[in-house]
């Protein structure tokens, strides 16, 4: 599948090589704030039959790149893929978020979840990055992804979404060993999954730990930071002749970033709750930064869009390293022209940190 990449600024960036402008990409940039979408989500019927349909995964994932000049495409689908072929049966209700027809109750529920061949279970997700990889055509690289461990984690003894993961930290206070046997389960299967991916044809591989930040100093590194050093250790680094980088994007935990920064990965996406100048100053050269702007700020006027993608990238400031991103996913509220306006600015301000 080797086709020449037109446009490798977002590679090169991550690597931390010479640049002429900030690369762009969107968290969430395939979504409902686009109304092509809508129409795309309501033909399939529902939301997995949108992800495990690869024409329509497919479709609108390059739905955002026909609209914005974006530096890479993510592929459509979800981080709880994974639980649900585990068995536990993912289905989603609207307003309330993703649910388990067979959540984790007990320990038996953990000892008998199977580690999945993800290359037939998730075959569809496998089949929608080599049909975006012809799509696109190296124009642009493409993203895969998935959770970490300690997020699947969460969302598999809850139930779903929570507000005060009680049980899964009781799990891990209680009884630890349970809980590693299932964190170690599900890194194992990540790696699999995203060296799938890799292999299908993803040129970049981002790990989204959304509910690290609920976790103390000590948990974190015990729960969450162990299984994400040991994906990235077990992750394919390069393919078709070319490195392959891994982002880590912990939400909430910016006091973990020389840990996060320590694990290999090649670049931290950051959060809007800390200054990529500070990021930068306590990561030093270890790992390139993505990030940062926070997603409300696009329901705002255009020309205050236009000043807060200049703040950011003068927080990051002059040199390498650094891929403009919001500090979490777009939301459904935004206006399609304003991530235009914010593509453009970061077009239109960013040379002049790379000169």
């Amino acid at each position: 599948m080797t086709t020449e990449l037109k446009n490798d600024t977002i590679i090169r960036a991550l690597l931390r090589e010479p640049v002429d402008r900030t690369p762009v990409w969107i968290m969430r940039q395939a979504g409902r704030y686009l109304p092509e979408y809508l129409k795309t989500r309501a033909e399939a019927g529902s939301f997995m039959n949108l992800c495990q349909t690869p024409e329509l995964a497919c479709e609108v994932t390059l739905q955002p790149l026909r609209r914005y000049q974006l530096d890479a495409a993510i592929v459509f689908s979800d981080i709880l893929t994974i639980p649900d072929v585990m068995g536990m049966g993912l289905y989603f209700e609207e307003g309330q978020g993703p649910k388990f027809a067979k959540p984790i109750t007990s320990s038996a529920d953990i000892h008998k979840l199977p580690r999945p061949d993800v290359a037939e279970s998730l075959a569809y997700v496998m089949d929608a990055v080599s049909m975006v990889r012809r799509e696109l055509d190296g124009t642009v690289p493409l993203i895969g992804f998935s959770g970490s461990p300690w997020t699947l984690f969460t969302y598999m003894i809850e139930g779903g979404s929570s507000k005060t993961f009680a049980k899964s930290k009781k799990l891990i206070y209680q009884e630890p060993a349970l809980a590693h046997m299932l964190l170690e389960k599900l890194a194992d299967t990540v790696t699999d999954y995203l060296n799938m991916q890799i292999e299908s044809g993803a040129q970049i591989v981002q790990i989204f730990d959304t509910w690290g930040g609920v976790l103390s100093d000590q948990a974190f590194r015990d729960f969450s930071l162990r299984y994400l050093d040991r994906i990235v250790s077990g992750l394919k680094r390069e393919n078709e002749g070319r490195r392959v980088p891994v982002i880590l994007f912990a939400k909430a935990c910016n006091t973990q970033l020389e840990a996060l920064a320590g694990t290999g990965c090649d670049g931290l996406g950051v959060d809007w709750t800390i200054s990529l100048r500070e990021a930068r100053e306590r990561v030093g050269q270890q790992v390139a930064l993505q990030g940062n702007m926070d997603p409300a700020i696009l329901l705002a006027e255009p020309e205050i869009i236009h000043r807060e993608v200049g703040n950011t990238l003068s927080s990051f400031g002059h040199g390498e390293g650094h891929i403009f991103n919001l500090g979490h996913g777009i939301t459904p509220d935004v206006k399609p022209e304003h991530l235009s306006t914010l593509i453009d600015s970061v077009r239109e301000l960013s040379p002049a940190y790379h000169s």
